[in-house]
């Protein structure tokens, strides 16, 4: 018999005696069995007002076991057999494929699978290769279908006595925590840090943290060294299940050395990434506004590759696969998206302070129009030849009232700083506090300086 107790239940949304209350009642109506008990689980929330796909947290069990943990056995019927059938999605394969290869019946396939999809839980459209299906069975009439989604949740559908189906999302419950991550550079951060644990995600967003400041294809070295704390999510046998947000980044090396926490101010919603003066990590300007390129032809004059004259080159090159994203490199108004002579598809955006960017060569445009605001960060093309061009390329420009300026050497303006604001300059000091104990219990090594020594090296 299971414990009653909420705070021992796997379950945590609804309080245990209102599951078995709320479950008496339903079985006036359609009674109870393993199947219909999880049905009937389904639909108390909706019975009391809420929605009808309830998402209730759940450990990671077969359907029948997952319904009895929930009753006592006053409530339930002896337990029914159930044939199961478990199966992964293939290469080219529907999931209604699979469903039925693994003995339902088209139709009930067709049927259950609706369920998830009209309830948008589910995308037919981006499923992938290695997806699991599980299936129970009765007399050949398939009685329940579980999809497990992702590590940490699985979707259900089950069919009631009445003949209906009913879906949910069944949530594991998760434990946060922390891990950290550090290595001296010898080939490069993205291999160290995925063989250290960290997932691609963490690697983007160290990225993104030192986009600022640092070019990662000419100021990385071997011997640099670099720090990541992120949040990790078990199970409830401590096996880990997925990763989540950088909370420290730190590199030291030639270029730079800088370290930034993860903190959102009181007086703003945005989360940024602040150093230990509380000065943040976003700039004026990106200094380069694309992902893993490498610079093929700076600022300067030079002879050009099509036309052989020697003249001015007003921009950056960055060499990159077609279809890489390109950023705008600040908040701004597009002031043209269109075709330009020699620039092919080209991107222009005027920001504040008399500066502009444009971006040429583009094979096509992301969600940019004339006169639309776009924020920092966000894909306004992607690389392209178009134009005068001998390969796939970004021209990147950057004018100041209107004169061409070198971007890689440009001196640019810093993001927010939180001194300016004591109180909340204050509660960032206990933060980076917090974060750094977390740092020493796993294993970190830390100067402590006094916020009056406090000092940013930058290049």
């Amino acid at each position: 018999m299971p414990d009653q107790n909420a705070s021992d239940s796997p379950y945590t949304d609804v309080n245990y005696s209102d599951k078995v209350n709320g479950m008496r009642s339903l079985r006036l109506l359609i009674g109870i069995g393993p199947i219909a008990a999880v049905a009937g689980l389904i639909l108390v929330k909706s019975i009391t007002g809420s929605t009808p796909a309830e998402v209730v947290e759940a450990t990671q069990m077969p359907l029948p076991v997952l319904a009895t943990t929930l009753f006592s056995a006053d409530d339930i019927e002896p337990t029914q057999t159930l044939d199961h059938a478990s199966g992964t999605l293939k290469s080219k394969q529907t999931l209604v494929g699979l469903v039925t290869d693994l003995g339902a019946d088209h139709a009930d396939a067709n049927t259950a699978l609706a369920a998830l999809y009209e309830n948008e839980l589910i995308d037919p459209r981006r499923l992938r290769p290695g997806l699991q299906a599980d299936i129970w069975m009765k007399d050949g009439a398939l009685q329940a279908l579980a999809v497990k989604a992702d590590a940490d949740s699985r979707l259900m559908v089950s069919r009631s006595t009445l003949g209906t189906w009913t879906p949910s999302q069944l949530n594991v419950r998760l434990t946060p925590s922390m891990k950290r991550i550090e290595a001296e550079i010898s080939t490069s951060i993205y291999d160290q840090a995925r063989n250290l644990g960290a997932s691609d995600q963490q690697v983007v967003d160290f990225a993104s943290v030192f986009a600022y400041d640092v070019d990662f294809q000419r100021e990385i070295h071997p011997g640099d060294r670099f720090e990541i704390v992120y949040e990790t999510f078990v199970d409830e046998r401590g096996t880990p299940i997925r990763t989540g947000d950088v909370v420290y980044a730190s590199l030291n090396g030639k270029a730079i050395t800088r370290g930034f926490y993860k903190f959102t101010p009181s007086d703003d919603p945005e989360t940024d990434y602040f150093d230990q003066n509380g000065e943040s990590a976003t700039k004026f300007l990106m200094k380069t506004p694309i992902n893993g390129a490498r610079l093929s032809s700076s600022f300067g004059r030079r002879r050009h590759p099509i036309s052989g004259y020697t003249r001015l080159h007003k921009g950056t090159d960055f060499a990159a696969p077609r279809g890489t994203p390109v950023y705008a490199a600040g908040h701004g108004t597009v002031e043209r998206a269109s075709r330009y002579g020699g620039y092919g598809k080209y991107v222009r955006i005027r920001h504040a302070n008399g500066y502009k960017t444009a971006y040429a060569h583009l094979s096509r445009y992301g969600n940019v129009k004339k006169g639309r605001r776009v924020r920092q960060g966000d894909v306004i093309g992607y690389v392209g030849s178009t134009g005068a061009s001998t390969g796939p390329h970004l021209h990147y420009e950057v004018y100041i009232k209107g004169k061409p300026v070198n971007a890689m050497r440009l001196k640019l303006p810093t993001g927010r700083k939180l001194a300016e604001t004591p109180e909340i300059f204050d509660a960032f000091l206990a933060h980076k506090r917090s974060i750094d104990q977390t740092r020493v219990n796993l294993g970190a090594e830390i100067e402590v300086a006094s916020v009056e020594n406090m000092t940013t090296n930058t290049p």
